[in-house]
């Protein structure tokens, strides 16, 4: 089953200041939430904005892919591509400001798929104000709509910045990722 390709307006408050407490660049000088902040699917018409922030994201994590990947990577995104695949922008003033992709796959331990949140990037101008939150909870709700209680991410652990976050609305795990030498 394909992931609901209707978007989502999501309302965000500000945060309380005992929300932040302990989280310094959450302080008084953090921009106020977005309340004009839309989630929807990725549409082909959203090619070159979606290029953009992914290719924001994979300069960050300081590495990047070939054209083809680019290409390739949009097309499994799009509603009717991947079926286990997809992709959330969020909008705000109809300007993208951000994309989470995440994939569904088999798991061992349980019956059901898992949900990967594979990546995750607001425009830095847009941070701290609610944007990877939105799009985290629009993951959510898919893998909601899909059975698919459990929903997993990685990040470096030198990420403070989304650490902030993700220790709001996740539980970090004692595992260590390994990739093939």
């Amino acid at each position: 089953m394909a992931p609901d390709p209707r978007p989502t307006l999501v309302k965000t408050a500000p945060l309380s200041q005992d929300a932040v407490a302990g989280f310094p660049l959450l302080s008084r000088e953090r921009p106020p939430s977005v309340t004009d902040l839309l989630v929807r699917p990725l549409r082909p018409e959203d090619a070159a904005s979606w290029r953009r922030l992914w290719a924001a994201y994979l300069d960050f994590y300081e590495t990047s892919v070939p054209a083809e990947t680019y290409d390739i990577t949009f097309a499994r995104l799009l509603h009717g591509g991947d079926p286990n695949m997809g992709c959330r922008l969020a909008l705000s003033g109809g300007k993208v400001v951000g994309l989470v992709h995440f994939i569904f796959h088999r798991h061992c331990w349980r019956p059901e798929n898992v949900c990967y949140l594979q990546d995750l990037y607001a425009d830095p101008a847009m941070r701290g104000r609610g944007v990877g939150r939105a799009l985290i909870e629009a993951v959510y709700a898919v893998a909601d709509s899909r059975g698919t209680p459990s929903v997993y991410w990685l990040t470096q652990d030198s990420n403070e910045t989304a650490r902030q976050l993700y220790d709001r609305i996740g539980r970090p795990t004692p595992f260590v990722k390994y990739v093939r030498g």
